[in-house]
């Protein structure tokens, strides 16, 4: 048994070593006769192409670096979907890395893609180590931070103001009379923290008391969780008239422990969630929610990076505010 080579596929389609290899990378650059032989030899041999090699000779790697917090919340599939759509057509491999919410194994996965030679790296979020700041600041490649809106970003920042988008859905509430309002989350990372303060703001700005904030870390966000932590939250005898929370998946798990406790969704408490996942338009009462754009996220950023990989002209940086919508539904209409 040995690794089937590109000098073994030239033998059996009867051309040269170097046609075989023109054939793969240029295959409009031979005829559609010899394409298909070199295809024909390629499948009857199973060769895969070394690309180590190919990268060393073109020192290119035609790879993208992708690190997301989390491969569990159901958020970040559409980012990563749209991300792909892109960027492999474009011809690049995507490498996605899970950082589990912690900032220092975002550093790793940094000093990871960057030693793999990636072209360019999309991030989640905008809050880093300095070390990481100055990796990516120092590393003269594209950089995309994404989801949230950043002060200073290290190249092209593309997301939405999360604190803006708390304090808009928390006014909802208040609008419609409701002053108990209670704000649940599961593991306060920094955009939930800004959901949080957004909350807090409009909370103050109506003179009412925050009621709670229950974090429990290192748990992510799922309807059990949400069951939970309303349970939680009703522990004391106290039933809330409303509740803001960082999640769908949570808001509900929070509807459903309503039902098992027969508290009725809107008539009873009123209940917000955030994201607007496809569920909720779906659900018994349908799930008020705010809206956030997480494929044209995922869109722009391999848009961007693909534009300015093959730009000559060094880009600016730039900071893209694609905003959110509040998203009314029956479980709010009180």
């Amino acid at each position: 048994m040995r690794r089937i080579t590109l000098d073994d596929v030239a033998n059996l389609a009867g051309v040269s070593p170097i046609t075989v290899s023109r054939a793969l990378r240029k295959p409009h650059a031979v005829s559609p006769a010899l394409r298909l032989r070199v295809d024909a030899a390629i499948k009857e041999l199973g060769y895969v192409p070394n690309i180590a090699a190919s990268r060393l000779a073109s020192a290119r790697t035609h790879a993208i670096g992708v690190i997301v917090p989390t491969l569990y919340n159901v958020i970040f599939a559409e980012y990563l979907f749209a991300l792909h759509d892109v960027l492999v057509a474009a011809g690049f491999q995507v490498i996605v890395v899970n950082s589990r919410y912690s900032e220092i194994e975002e550093e790793n996965a940094i000093k990871a893609l960057l030693g793999q030679g990636v072209e360019a790296i999309i991030i989640t979020g905008t809050h880093h180590t300095p070390l990481s700041r100055q990796l990516l600041a120092q590393a003269h490649l594209p950089v995309v931070e994404t989801f949230e809106l950043s002060a200073d970003p290290i190249d092209l920042n593309i997301g939405m103001s999360q604190e803006q988008a708390g304090q808009t859905a928390t006014q909802h509430l208040i609008e419609r009379g409701l002053r108990r309002i209670a704000f649940l989350t599961g593991n306060l990372d920094h955009r939930a923290q800004s959901r949080f303060d957004g909350y807090r703001a409009a909370m103050q700005q109506a003179d009412l008391p925050n009621m709670q904030i229950i974090a429990e870390k290192p748990r992510y966000s799922s309807v059990a969780l949400g069951s939970n932590l309303f349970a939680i939250t009703c522990a004391g005898g106290e039933v809330p008239e409303a509740i803001f929370c960082t999640d769908d998946n949570l808001a509900l798990g929070a509807m459903q422990e309503c039902r098992k406790r027969g508290i009725r969704v809107p008539d009873d408490i009123a209940i917000m969630g955030f994201h607007d996942l496809e569920f909720a338009a779906c659900a018994a009462p349908s799930l008020s929610s705010v809206l956030t754009r997480r494929f044209e996220t995922g869109k722009l950023a391999a848009e961007k990076v693909l534009t300015a990989l093959t730009s000559s002209v060094t880009s600016k940086r730039q900071q893209i505010d694609l905003g959110y919508a509040l998203i009314p539904r029956e479980s709010t209409a009180t």
